[in-house]
């Protein structure tokens, strides 16, 4: 959100609900260079799986669910290939990139003190950086998706879709199954999203903050596959992202998919509070 944006906004602001200031505030993140070059990168996975797959066999290597094998009979599954493969790193550094600058960036610049000086308050205020950082999510989940499924299709056509239980359903069915999949992995990328924004609160460098935060959901994808701390797996974050799988067997596995709404819910609430609680009192110097 620029300062001048907010400053030109009427003093009633705080009385009557406006969209004002989360239109600014996305325009900021992405028209930004830097944020768009990040969602060039995303949009460029799946273009590289579809030429590699079409001009060499694949050789799946993972515990993932095995999308890689099925690109060839359906070009749906180049979009779900380039999800799997994302959710390491790529999707994950996104989002912390942008959570992490979401208050640290400001506090950097100078401009944090100027936007509290308005009549907003301090909690819509950070309503506002986390509704953005939702629609980033959302925004980067389903560019991968749109461009891996627009490639797929061209290189290897479409059809009816084998499930990885080894039915088939309907073209219509199966770009629906995608859908959903894309969307649930942009809830669970958005509580990542609310972790970051949480500390992007405690500093103003937000490269420490966007760091931070990848730290955090790399932490949570080693800790996951450590057998010895199972206790723990299914309290860390990124433990059910990859049950988005569940949505191409027949019939769909709903048990993964619940549980990890749940715990993106739970994340999403409790570290948007935090960050609340902690921003509400923050002594604003710059």
């Amino acid at each position: 959100m620029s300062v001048a944006d907010v400053a030109s906004a009427p003093a009633q602001g705080t009385r009557r609900p406006s969209s004002r200031f989360l239109r600014s505030e996305l325009g900021l993140v992405l028209r930004r260079r830097r944020n768009l070059a990040g969602l060039l990168v995303l949009a460029a996975v799946p273009v590289l799986i579809a030429v590699a797959v079409r001009s060499t066999a694949s050789k799946p290597g993972s515990d993932a669910p095995d999308f890689f094998q099925s690109i060839t009979q359906n070009g749906l599954f180049v979009a779900l290939a380039a999800l799997t493969v994302e959710l390491g790193i790529f999707l994950p550094l996104a989002i912390a990139a942008i959570s992490g600058d979401a208050v640290a960036g400001e506090a950097n610049l100078g401009t944090l003190r100027y936007l509290l000086t308005v009549p907003v308050s301090r909690l819509r205020l950070l309503g506002i950086k986390y509704a953005a950082i939702v629609v980033f999510a959302f925004v980067a989940t389903f560019l991968i998706t749109v461009v891996g499924m627009v490639v797929g299709l061209a290189l290897f056509g479409g059809g009816d879709l084998t499930t990885l239980s080894g039915n088939q359903v309907s073209f219509a069915n199966g770009l629906g199954r995608v859908v959903l999949a894309s969307a649930y992995l942009a809830v669970a990328l958005a509580s990542l999203g609310a972790v970051g924004l949480f500390i992007s609160t405690l500093t103003e460098q937000p490269i420490a903050a966007t760091l931070a935060t990848v730290i955090f959901s790399t932490a949570s994808f080693i800790l996951d596959s450590i057998p010895q701390v199972d206790w723990l797996h299914p309290y860390l974050i990124t433990h059910h992202w990859m049950a988005f799988g569940d949505f191409f067997r027949t019939p769909m596995a709903w048990n993964g998919v619940l549980h990890g709404l749940y715990l993106a819910a739970a994340y999403g609430l409790v570290f948007f509070l935090a960050a609340w609680a902690r921003f509400a009192g923050k002594d604003v110097t710059s």
